[in-house]
């Protein structure tokens, strides 16, 4: 699909689904107070997107408390019959201890608070937020199940799982006679790369499909902390991360200094390969056929324009050897970058 922004969409197969998504995602968390309250700006984001033939959209219930979902349903008015549409539970909504986890009780009341919200009738992929230790896992896939017999839920989902909890997951469905998980939504870059060592050979032995969250690793893949003030990690309202510096390493110095001496490696590596940086790094979440999509997290127009004008850029041949060579397969610079 071709879209208005002049970029061809490519598609691929999530998991064992059989449902076909656009390889980039828009993600909606920055949706509301978290990033952008400027609703109309945000319509016109979702509406740029579909124009480009994105078609995978995912936002999740705790996003700004649900303002997200309300944002993103508003947008998609008109237009549900051309998206996919993904959603989360299980982290908890404005601090209320009781409307988190994947019990039973959450999940059915939850999808039913995102439904209406979204304004739709079902929800293409309803994943898991995050592990809930404190509810067996037989009874959250047994809610799953329900909600997907029920007609409001098309697929399942988990996210940020440890290929035990995935294997968990698996085996439970199977034993249960309920649907599997289709799907993993983990945090993957060139910076935070530990899913390669069990997650995604996990995923490919399940058949799952892998829908990657910070494929730009906060933004530190534009390249735009590389310089200036953000050399001091000084708070800038322009930038989430900024805002937040205990994110994506902002708020220490050593590992400041650590990833902006790999970026300015990798900067290197996209200009031999005649690519930006951006570019670059999206090519390289998408170079394993595992990886069914990767979210892009905007919160302006102009920087979903900027990310939509990398367009589809396949790596050449020797350019993952030559990203190998800066951060090794398997290894996360920052160790939190995996939670």
């Amino acid at each position: 699909m071709t879209g208005g922004s002049g970029r061809t969409q490519q598609f691929r197969t999530l998991g064992h689904s059989g449902i076909r998504v656009s390889t980039l995602a828009l993600g909606t968390m920055m949706f509301g107070s978290w990033g952008n309250d400027d609703v109309d700006e945000c319509h016109r984001m979702v509406h740029r997107a579909l124009d480009a033939g994105i078609t995978l959209f995912d936002t999740a219930d705790m996003y700004d408390d649900g303002v997200s979902e309300t944002i993103l349903g508003q947008a998609l008015r008109g237009h549900r019959d051309r998206v996919v549409l993904a959603t989360k539970v299980g982290n908890p909504m404005a601090g209320d201890p009781d409307r988190r986890g994947l019990s039973r009780r959450w999940i059915l009341q939850a999808c039913e608070d995102s439904l209406r919200r979204l304004g739709v009738d079902h929800i293409d992929l309803y994943q898991m937020h995050r592990p809930d230790p404190n509810t067996p896992v037989q009874e959250s896939a047994a809610a799953f199940d329900e909600l997907v017999t029920a007609g409001k839920v098309r697929a399942i989902g988990t996210s940020t799982f440890s290929v035990e909890q995935i294997d968990e997951m698996a085996d439970t469905a199977l034993a249960i006679g309920s649907l599997a998980p289709t799907s993993e939504q983990p945090p993957y870059s060139m910076l935070a790369r530990g899913i390669e060592s069990a997650v995604l050979p996990a995923c490919r032995g399940l058949d799952m499909g892998v829908i990657v969250w910070a494929p730009l690793n906060g933004g530190w893949l534009t390249g735009k902390y590389q310089t200036g003030k953000y050399q001091t990690g000084t708070h800038d309202d322009s930038s989430r991360a900024m805002r937040k510096p205990e994110h994506f390493d902002h708020a220490q110095e050593a590992m400041r200094t650590t990833k902006r001496q790999i970026v300015d490696s990798l900067s290197g590596v996209a200009d031999d390969a005649g690519m930006t940086l951006k570019q670059l790094a999206l090519g390289f979440v998408l170079d394993d056929p595992t990886i069914t999509a990767a979210i892009i997290g905007p919160r302006t127009l102009a920087q979903l324009d900027d990310l939509l004008a990398a367009g589809d850029v396949a790596l050449p041949a020797g350019v993952r050897d030559a990203i190998d060579a800066v951060v090794a397969p398997g290894h996360n610079v920052n160790p939190s970058d995996a939670d």
